[in-house]
């Protein structure tokens, strides 16, 4: 084949134009009107356009801010509505608890009276007075031990003190942190122990809803003060030893929690409250 006859691959358009044409011929195009005079293509009434945009603007704006300016105040009095009934569902809870601490006090008094004639009566009731020291229900002070947890005032944003998922961490000290200190004071020879003033009796529960702590259903706050009622020497010797003073020094360390264990000479705890308690029995079979 010769060279006359050898196809060659053709070289296309575009590619010669750009090699060829160095300027755009709209560079051009843009030269030749400035030339004769023409004015660029520009928008019919740009400024009045923007200013008109402006306008707009400025009215959303007010609009959303006198809506947001009257909303404040409804918000405030919701608030106020809010905090005024809580604050008297409390004093009525109060009012409540007076009055059957008063009515538990002349039934006490009316049963002593009663019982107290006769020897059956009067073992009645001891057995009656042993029950009720078993179950917490009476007020008690003597020396002790008093735990006392606090939470940083910064509360540092570490996700293993937190529930996976659940965002900053609400309270650093836990409901089980506090369980665990309540059971190494019992294992460590306590005779009574409160949460926070709230006597810890056998059907009481430790936990957390929430942001709130709640020992048997009352609401606890920071600094929770652990008292126990026992040997101080004895109370303090075992509690220094065990898992939970171990767990909780290593959270202070940690976590800046105040962590702090006071021998008391006197400490006095309220009494528990009182629950009935129900059994369920089989009747009959078939």
């Amino acid at each position: 084949m010769t060279d006359g006859e050898v196809r060659r691959n053709p070289v296309p358009s575009l590619l010669r134009s750009l090699m060829n044409d160095h300027l755009d011929p709209g560079y051009a195009a843009a030269a030749e009107d400035r030339a004769r005079g023409h004015s660029l293509h520009r928008p019919l009434h740009s400024g009045s356009w923007c200013v008109a945009g402006g306008i707009a603007l400025g009215l959303i704006f007010g609009i959303a801010y006198a809506q947001a300016d009257d909303r404040e105040p409804g918000t405030d009095q919701v608030r106020s509505e809010i905090l005024g009934k809580v604050h008297a569902a409390q004093e009525r809870g109060g009012g409540l608890a007076g009055t059957r601490d008063e009515l538990a006090a002349q039934t006490e008094a009316l049963r002593s009276r009663v019982l107290a004639g006769d020897a059956q009566g009067s073992d009645v009731l001891a057995r009656l007075h042993a029950m009720e020291q078993a179950a917490g229900l009476d007020a008690v002070h003597g020396e002790g031990l008093t735990v006392t947890l606090t939470d940083p005032a910064a509360r540092p944003d570490l996700s293993d003190r937190g529930r996976p998922g659940a965002g900053p961490a609400k309270a650093v000290v836990l409901d089980r942190d506090i369980q665990s200190v309540v059971n190494a004071l019992w294992s460590s020879g306590a005779e009574a122990v409160a949460v926070g003033g709230v006597r810890v009796g056998p059907s009481a529960t430790i936990r957390q809803a929430g942001g709130a702590m709640l020992v048997d259903n009352q609401p606890v706050f920071s600094p929770y003060a652990i008292s126990a009622i026992g040997p101080a020497d004895r109370l303090q010797t075992g509690f220094v030893v065990s898992d939970a003073y171990l767990r909780m020094s290593g959270v202070a360390q940690l976590y800046g929690v105040g962590f702090t264990v006071a021998e008391e000479e006197d400490v006095n705890l309220p009494a528990a409250n009182a629950r009935e308690i129900r059994t369920a029995h089989e009747v009959g079979g078939q």
